[in-house]
Order: structure tokens, then sequence, then C-alpha cells
């Protein structure tokens, strides 16, 4: 598979205020994202091919938005945040970057077979984009905080199309490199974990001196998201043969409908048969917390969600619950036992007990900024001790230009966060001069509440969820036997044979 990133319209045009399609300050937001991405790929020597308007002063598409990036001038030029990265660039004049331009032979030229996608508007040239590259064949992704549009509603609208009509893969704006080393426990592989008649079942067939080659096909209750994947094939990597055998499944964070066939195994019965209470378990758990993840992320309509539910769950399963929360979306978690098996950096800010240790939340925040690296961002909790404003004030006063963001937590006993209080933070900070300051909100939050702060136009910088993820409830798979020694079979109620679904991809 061959990797290629585009990148749509990252132009001053649609990015620098008082141009006409200029798309707001929520589109600049994805700049940091973007900019991240494209250096992380380039690292991995994926290419990146810049596309954007060139319009002639006379174009026909001046009838429905007014003139803007005209060839030649200013508002045509890539942002300077991310013109040393631009080192291809192709001319577009239609709202899809293939129309009328040599984007397919570059293509073609490097191999591609998945295109990465990433700008604005996601509505607009985003969607066309996306749409033609499929219907070309090849497969997208698009890093969900690394588009933007003129129109939120609108924005969503398009995802939503995108992922579930158009096939694309909507991922996390900073989606890490795939697990795919799990160790495996002993337990495990000594079937300690299974179901008592499965481990009777490999008994009685070794007993009885049979083995059939079975094919075995797994597939989920509900709609969601697929994680634990990469987790169950490292399993069958090490109990099935390595001939007579084959394994079929779509990809950790792929979204699957109900009864979609998620992973397909034929092999003889007694390499694998006692584990299919475990992958089976895999797969549920993560692909709960994923799917809950992904609801999330979705609500938060291109902004930044982590994950804050470590507290919520057993310490045994800390770190998978938050590596499947970034696989469904969130770009970071708080424990670092979820970051390193997810190859991220963990994400924190400052807990109330050192506040009210230190007496208030500015001594706290000061003590963390002389004691922690350069490298960890500044993020203040102000709930403990004052109002939010004053508290948020008083801390970016205190820190002097080193407060990177604020996070409000405020309790259901004082009424939870408000949109309205998101909104007081944020004028007074302005006014204060620390408009470069962020605020962050997190306390109970869903994909409703997410929705709710969004639809009130409060001016949000990131959400922290935890129990919602954390606590959410584990997606059923089940297991059927399809074919036994290449005869189509099935228990009742099911269909004998494979069931079809292109979407499998042979992985091992």
């Amino acid at each position: 598979m061959s990797r290629v990133v585009l990148v749509v319209d990252m132009l001053r045009g649609f990015l620098e205020e008082g141009n006409p399609l200029y798309c707001g300050a929520r589109a600049r937001r994805i700049i940091p994202a973007v900019k991240q991405l494209l250096q992380r790929e380039s690292e991995h020597g994926t290419p990146i091919i810049f596309v954007g308007d060139q319009h002639q002063p006379d174009d026909p598409e001046f009838q429905r938005f007014p003139p803007h990036c005209v060839a030649g001038s200013r508002e045509s030029e890539v942002i300077p945040e991310l013109s040393d990265l631009a080192d291809t660039f192709i001319a577009k004049q239609h709202l899809s970057a293939f129309t009328d331009t040599g984007l397919a032979t570059v293509l073609e030229k490097h191999g591609a077979t998945t295109i990465v996608i990433c700008g604005v508007c996601t509505d607009i040239c985003v969607l066309h984009t996306a749409s033609t590259a499929r219907e070309k064949g090849y497969d997208v992704e698009l890093p969900a905080g690394c588009v933007a549009s003129f129109d939120e509603k609108n924005g969503v609208f398009a995802l939503d199309h995108m992922e579930k009509v158009l096939g694309v893969r909507v991922t996390s704006p900073s989606s890490p490199p795939l697990r795919r080393d799990w160790a495996i426990p002993q337990d495990w592989l000594d079937g300690d974990t299974a179901d008592l008649y499965f481990l009777r079942t490999v008994e009685i067939l070794k007993k009885e001196g049979i083995n059939p080659v079975v094919t075995m096909e797994v597939f989920p209750r509900r709609d969601g998201i697929l994680c634990g994947i990469e987790e169950a094939k490292s399993l069958l990597r090490q109990v099935l043969p390595t001939q007579n055998s084959e394994v079929w499944a779509l990809e950790e964070g792929d979204s699957f409908s109900r009864k979609e066939v998620v992973l397909r195994i034929t092999a003889p019965y007694q390499d694998f048969g006692v584990y299919e209470t475990c992958y089976l378990g895999i797969l549920a758990h993560c692909s709960g917390w994923a799917t809950a993840a992904r609801e999330c992320v979705s609500a938060a309509r291109g902004l930044p969600v982590l994950s804050f539910g470590a507290r919520h769950v057993h310490p045994s399963v800390v770190a998978v619950m938050e590596y499947s929360a970034i696989v469904g979306g969130c770009t970071g978690c708080a424990s670092t036992a979820g970051a390193r098996l997810a190859g991220m950096t963990p994400v924190g800010t400052i807990p109330h007990a050192l506040i009210i240790i230190m007496g208030s939340t500015a001594a706290a925040t000061l003590a963390f900024d002389r004691e922690m690296g350069p490298e960890v961002p500044r993020i203040a909790l102000v709930d403990t001790f004052e109002d939010e404003v004053r508290e948020s004030v008083a801390v970016a006063k205190a820190m002097k230009g080193k407060l990177s963001m604020v996070r409000l937590d405020t309790p259901s006993e004082r009424g939870r966060v408000t949109a309205e209080l998101v909104k007081e933070v944020r004028a007074w900070l302005d006014l204060e001069g620390f408009s470069a300051v962020q605020i962050a909100v997190s306390g109970g939050l869903d994909p409703d509440r997410i929705r709710y702060f969004l639809d009130e136009g409060a001016p949000i910088d990131l959400f922290a969820v935890g129990s919602y993820i954390s606590d959410s409830r584990p997606l059923d798979f089940t297991a059927d036997l399809h074919e036994v020694d290449g005869k189509p079979i099935a228990k009742r109620g099911r269909m004998p044979g494979l069931t079809p679904n292109p979407s499998l991809k042979r992985v091992m």
C-alpha cells in the first residue's frame, strides 16, 4: 500500500482574515494539526501534494462564490505556516482536485493506493475530491481534525456522508501508527481465559482424531468502530499453522455495520477453537470503547477530544481502554500506560489536590511551570477556590504569557460548565490580552453535551471525556462456522457458506 497526502486549499484566501472566502477562526485551528500530520507523514517518506485554487479573473465559479484566489494573487498562496512543506503544488479551478489537472498522473507515478486528504472546505472541495478519488478506486483516509468548513453543520454532514456513503475512513487527527506487536499472555495461550466448553470440544476432537479445516466468521450485533483486531491477529499468529490457514479482516479503526463480517478465519479447528472466547472479548471491549470515542469525536466537529477515563476502569485494562479511545479518534489520553501503548505522549493538567495543597490555582500553576519541562503544555484547572473567570485571568497574569490553556470542570453541585460560562471566560481572557490562551471543557461530557456547547456557539478548543468512553457497553460479537472441509454449513438461522464482504483484506 502506497500512501500520498493531499492538502486541499490551505491557502491565504481561505485561512487569513479579511478575504472574501475566509473560513473563520475555527478553520485556522486545524493548521497545527495539519502541520503535525504532514511532518509525521514526511518523516515516513509519504509524498505530500498540495492542490489549490488558481482561478482566472472571469472564472464561472465566481457566479456562485465571490471572486477569490485568482492565479498570481496573494490569496492563491499557500499559508506561511505550511509553505515550507509545499514542494509539490497542483493548481485547480474546480471543486474536485482531479478535474482538469494532472493529479491523477502524479498519483500514478507515486503508485498511490491510499490518499490521505486534509484541508478546506470539508463540504466543498474536500468532499468532491474524496468522491472522485473513491470513484477512481483509491482508498481514502480523512483525519477529522484536519478539515474545516465555513458551515459547521454542513461540514459534519459531509464527514458523515463520506464515511457512510463513500467509504472514506475518517480517522483521528493525529492517528498514531497502529500497534501490531501485541504481547499475548501465557494464560491466554494456555486456554485459562476460554469458556470451558471450547476446551472440552478440542479435547474431544483430539481424542476422536477429528480436525477439519473450518471457516469461522465473526460479526457484530450493532454498528460501530472496529478495534482490537490487531491484538486478535497477534493471538492468531501465535496459534495458527503457517500452512493451510488464512485470515481475512477489516482494519483497526474501520467502521462496520450490524452483522457485517469483520474477521474470517480458515484453519484446522483444533489450532484455534479454544481462542474464540478470547478474540471475541478483545473485539467486544475494544470496539465498544472505540465506538463511544468516535461518537464524541463526531459530535466535536473537528475539535480535539481527549480520553480522561482511566479512573473509571480497573488498572489492568487502562492501557487498552485508552488505546481503543485513540483508535476511535481521541487525540490523546491522560494515562502513561495508554499513551505508551498508542505510541503517543500522555496529556495532563493540574489536579485539585495540588491546588488545594499549594493554596491557590496561581501558586500551583507557577509550581508546575517551575518543575515541569518546557515540552509540557501549561494547562490550569480553574474552578477550585474562585469563580472560573477570576481564576482564569489571575493564572494567565501570573504565568506572564506561558499559559497554554485553562480547563473548566465545574462540578454538578455548582451547575456544571455551561456555554455561557465558557463565553464569559473567553471574553475576559480576550479583554485582558490573553486571546492565545485556549479553553478546554471536561466533566460529565457525552455526545449530547458536546453538541450542546457547539450549537450554543461556546468558544471551546478541546473536550476531555471520561466515563462516556470508559463505561461504554461492550459491543457484542458472534463467531459462527460457515464451512467445514470446504463444504458450506451453518446452524439454523444463519446462511451456509462464506458471507460476501469486499471490504475484507487478507492479513495472514
